[in-house]
């Protein structure tokens, strides 16, 4: 059976399909301003869809009983690949509140660097649920679809409907954005990964040590502290004004210590805005570092300049816009 891309589903016999692009993301700026009574880190930030993607055939066919089965094309070495994966759980997630008895197959290639703060586990099972649930009309309301999406991890609520969005909590409040251009990226992520939580607890030994030293730097128990600027879409970067609104927005808290944790976070920042970017950031919990152009053809020029390490992963491309 040829699936076409897009999401719609194709039937041939017994067996419905779909092919999907789960989309990265990239986080202009992210502030830490709380914690949860749980331990969960309260932040704010702005989600931007990349054209960057993995992508997932997904196969459905009645069964005497319910199955996901999942195959994994590339990755790094340690990525499940079987029914441990995130984007397995999603389906089984899906399945178990449903009458649904199904075979359930999931062909998953990657393109998203695994570890990278570009949320592609999240993406590729946000992106199951999503086409799941369109391809069962009612099985699934859509407060309990973004209930699973949470449990199955922070960043997955927001691939349910990728768009420029204004993110909270720990990742479920979600307020799209209007008016949001696109913008030419150079996207570049060095090795190895970088888990998540250790640069939260790297993070938050940095508190502790301020803190001790009377720093009025934010904690996690001063919440409500947020630095982001007054969101304003620009349609474009240029100009004074524009410039300082963008360093304000583009503002990682995690970064300092993501940058010590990994040295390829500061070579690939300087390296970017030495290449002419005219803003440049770190996307969530790096190490995936990124600079926003003036167009496609500026970006692309720049990345040629650039000498990158062998192991570096060089995406040029754009954020989505709104719709």
């Amino acid at each position: 059976m040829t699936v076409p891309a897009g999401e719609s589903w194709v039937t041939e016999g017994n067996v419905r399909a779909t092919a999907i692009r789960a989309l990265a993301k990239l986080n202009l700026g992210l502030r830490i301003v709380g914690r949860r009574d749980d331990g969960y880190h309260l932040l704010e930030s702005v989600f931007v869809p990349l054209d960057l993607a993995d992508e997932v055939v997904l196969r459905v066919r009645p069964a005497g009983k319910s199955h996901v089965h999942f195959l994994l094309h590339g990755g790094p070495p340690g990525l499940e690949a079987d029914e441990r994966n995130l984007a397995a759980r999603a389906a089984q997630a899906f399945l178990a509140e449903t009458d649904l008895v199904v075979d359930v197959r999931i062909e998953l290639t990657k393109r998203i660097p695994v570890g990278a703060g570009m949320g592609g586990g999240s993406s590729d099972a946000g992106a199951i649920l999503r086409v799941l649930a369109d391809g069962h009309p009612g099985a699934v309301s859509s407060h309990r679809l973004a209930e699973l999406a949470v449990s199955l991890g922070a960043d997955v609520p927001y691939f349910l409907d990728p768009r420029p969005a204004w993110v909270r909590g720990i990742g479920e409040a979600i307020e799209p954005i209007d008016g949001f251009p696109e913008l030419p990226v150079i996207v570049a992520t060095p090795q190895p990964p970088l888990e998540t939580a250790a640069v939260f607890r790297a993070w938050g030994g940095r508190q502790r040590v301020e803190r001790a030293a009377d720093s009025p730097a934010l904690t996690p128990e001063e919440p409500g502290r947020s630095m982001l600027p007054p969101f304003a879409p620009r349609s474009g970067i240029d100009g004074r004004e524009s410039a300082i609104w963008w360093r304000r927005l583009l503002a990682n808290d995690l970064e300092a210590v993501a940058a010590e944790l990994h040295p390829g976070v500061a070579r690939l920042r300087r390296e970017i805005e030495r290449s002419g970017a005219r803003a440049a950031g770190m996307s969530g919990s790096g190490p995936t570092v990124f600079g926003v152009f003036g167009d496609a053809k500026e970006a692309r020029a720049a990345a040629a300049g650039i000498r990158w390490e062998p192991t570096d992963h060089v995406h040029v491309g754009w954020t989505k816009g709104s719709p």
